[in-house]
């Protein structure tokens, strides 16, 4: 959609205006997908105290994929407080997901604090979240 184009262009203003008319001009009202759009590209844009302030006035629950763009957008831009605030909704909202454990524990070992990113994955274990392993499919035609 528009919004994720402007997110991935970097075109914040051009994104609020979008989002915003949405409603006012043609009185659509934004959905789960419009919100997590907005957080993204609030999140790209270092604007991570206005993307947790969207999550926060959302008409709706925010859902995991919400939390964990201001996860990501936290560790891009080394916020570590608001991270592992991010992190806490996504483990109580699909706790058996490793993403934000590993992500929490990322954005602590880039800032040197390694106990708290060793006890972000001792309570992954303790949880008894597994990490999904990669893999690899080769075709070969003969």
């Amino acid at each position: 959609n528009i919004l994720s184009g402007c997110s991935h262009a970097g075109l914040l203003e051009d994104g609020w205006h979008y989002f915003v008319s949405m409603n006012r001009d043609y009185a659509i009202t934004p959905a789960m997908e419009h919100f997590v759009c907005m957080i993204d590209l609030l999140g790209r844009a270092g604007q991570l105290a206005e993307a947790e302030d969207l999550i926060n006035d959302m008409p709706m629950r925010p859902h995991a994929p919400t939390w964990m763009n201001l996860l990501g957008a936290s560790r891009i831009h080394g916020d570590i407080e608001r991270g592992a605030h991010a992190a806490e909704h996504v483990f109580e909202l699909d706790p058996e997901n490793a993403a934000p454990y590993v992500l929490l524990s990322n954005i602590y070992a880039a800032a040197g604090r390694w106990d708290d990113a060793t006890k972000v994955l001792k309570v992954m274990n303790d949880r008894g979240v597994k990490k999904n392993t990669g893999s690899s499919l080769i075709e070969i035609n003969k």
